[in-house]
């Protein structure tokens, strides 16, 4: 029997007509034959609400345990309200939250923004199997947690979506569905461009990606909990049904720990083209890329100072990509000169949790200082860093860096 685990986000609950329409899609999928755990948010806007009001009330003179223990109010009401909607259907249902003997969700004591305990929480899933196996549907407070001291925590804003993933994990779930006020995920935010289009599939590594860099669709955490052969989707509320097409999150690609280092295998060249304040000069990137790529030449990396654009090409088309970049300088009275340095190595460090870790590029540079390596250029995202050094000290730096990470 497939077991399925379904979050609710605060807009899909945001009245009674919602709840009702979304506990119907629940009480369908259960009577297809399939066990279903219900996670939800608080009802829509509630957490912002309560905030407000204790900011109000106290002057902000509050401590964390006391705020958390408010805001969890949102999520706990959603759960009462849910999982007696499902029981008006005829079907059993459960609230469970923090203060339930069953509760599953164990963090450790940052209150406002509590990690997981997983091996614990796993133990304490059983109670909501044995809740399975009698043919109860559990509705489950997202974003709350409960340290070891039995104080409430949360998981920081749309930790709903990390409750999920957490649970799926632990339950051994088929499938996670994320039930939200959009289609899927889009092109790119259609309240910005309406022209953007559902895609029907994205890869954990895109949507990570997208998720850190500002789309609120899902929780970039969450995705730490993904299985690759769990299947999960985000579709939209107005839907009714939890079969309806939305989103597919693919992947990962292969089960590997969270911090990956790549080398890449070749030598690379530097190639700079110098121009006065070019940095302020629309265009200059455009042009210099637009000319690479008509010769089939692929940039590896890219950065800009106020005078200069940094490229890094293959040493194998580095010649050729400065010839054709003398010949763009000669032309552009915006440009001055272009130059070919010596060979460089890169290797690229990725992790989901480097958006959430103070410190994490000295931690990675610090070795490379103590062995007295020098750094020709350094770039980072979110969730990846990109070192580029020279090629003789390459293979150092790729056992420096795994060694100081832990990587695989």
């Amino acid at each position: 029997m497939a077991l399925i685990v379904v979050k609710f986000g605060g807009t899909s609950i945001g009245n009674g007509k919602r709840i009702r329409k979304a506990a119907n899609a629940v009480v369908k999928e259960y009577m297809s034959g399939k066990k279903v755990v219900v996670v939800v948010s608080a009802i829509n806007k509630t957490t912002d609400e309560l905030i407000k009001i204790v900011e109000d009330a106290t002057k902000n003179i509050v401590t964390e345990k006391q705020l958390a223990e408010v805001i969890s109010m949102g999520e706990m009401t959603s759960a009462r309200i849910f999982a007696s909607a499902i029981e008006s259907f005829g079907v059993k249902s459960e609230y469970i939250d923090p203060f339930s003997d069953k509760w599953p969700i164990i963090t450790d004591s940052n209150l406002l923004n509590a990690e997981v305990d997983l091996e614990t929480t796993k133990k304490l899933s059983k109670n909501i199997l044995n809740l399975l196996d009698e043919g109860i549907i559990p509705v489950i407070c997202g974003f709350l947690g409960k340290d070891k001291e039995g104080h409430i925590t949360t998981l920081g804003r749309g930790g709903s979506d990390v409750t999920a993933f957490v649970l799926a994990k632990c339950l051994n779930a088929d499938e996670v569905i994320i039930v939200t006020d959009v289609s899927g995920v889009m092109t790119t935010d259609p309240n910005l461009i309406k022209s953007a289009k559902r895609l029907e599939k994205i890869s954990v590594e895109e949507m990570r990606d997208l998720a850190t860099h500002g789309a609120k669709v899902l929780h970039p955490d969450a995705l730490k909990y993904k299985e690759p052969n769990l299947r999960a989707k985000i579709i939209s509320f107005k839907h009714g049904d939890l079969s309806a097409p939305g989103t597919e999150i693919i992947g990962p690609s292969k089960e590997k720990t969270l911090k990956t280092t790549m080398s890449y295998p070749e030598p690379l060249s530097v190639i700079a083209v110098v121009g006065e304040e070019i940095l302020y000069k629309p265009g200059i990137l455009a042009k210099i890329t637009s000319r690479l790529a008509k010769d089939n030449i692929n940039i590896l990396g890219i950065s800009t100072g106020q005078n200069s654009v940094t490229l890094f090409v293959n040493k194998k088309d580095a010649r050729k990509a400065h010839k054709i970049l003398h010949e763009l300088v000669i032309k552009d009275k915006d440009l001055s000169s272009v130059s070919i340095g010596k060979d460089v190595g890169m290797i690229s460090v990725s992790s989901p949790d480097f958006v959430t870790t103070p410190g994490i590029i000295s931690k990675i540079t610090e070795p490379l200082k103590k062995h007295n390596i020098n750094i020709v250029e350094i770039s980072s995202s979110q969730t990846s860093i990109v070192i580029f050094v020279e090629w003789k000290d390459c293979e150092k730096v790729y056992n420096l860096v795994r060694d100081v990470l832990g990587s695989s």
